[in-house]
């Protein structure tokens, strides 16, 4: 049975001048708007012909309107998820990136409804998914 595959960011933003580190680090969520309305980073499938870092690219430009020039890719930072939706085995690579620009602005596609930059806390409660809770906290260690 093929495995679905999915690329995506962390996409995280430090918060000048307010709160003292490691509590300046804020992730951003989208919320779905189909299905449970879940929250996850940008992710999306990967197309043919594709390398995985170029889909994460284009999801993330293309679910929250954040492109290469608004993004600093964490280097050495990548995590794989595994999970059956549906009965069908899924993984899912993501990459840490920070934005530039704090400021700027998230534009979401009609694939969802809200976003949020949450602190690692809000962030987790959030996300729901231990795997994905487990993948936040891992991006917060590296970046703390």
């Amino acid at each position: 049975m093929a495995v679905v595959r999915a690329c995506g960011f962390i996409v995280f933003r430090r918060l000048a001048n307010s709160t003292p580190p490691p509590n300046n680090i804020e992730y951003l969520l989208l919320q779905t708007s189909y299905g449970e309305h879940h929250w996850t980073p940008p992710k999306g499938h990967v197309d043919p012909g594709e390398d995985d870092l170029t889909t994460a690219l284009r999801e993330t430009q293309e679910e929250a309107g954040l492109g290469s020039e608004h993004l600093r890719v964490v280097d050495d930072f990548v995590k794989e998820l595994r999970y059956e939706v549906r009965g069908r085995p899924k993984e899912v690579l993501y990459w840490l990136a920070e934005l530039r620009d704090p400021e700027a602005a998230v534009t979401l596609s009609e694939e969802h409804q809200d976003y949020r930059w949450a602190p690692l806390e809000e962030a987790c409660s959030l996300a729901q998914y231990k795997d994905l809770q487990d993948t936040l906290k891992a991006a917060h260690q590296h970046l703390t």
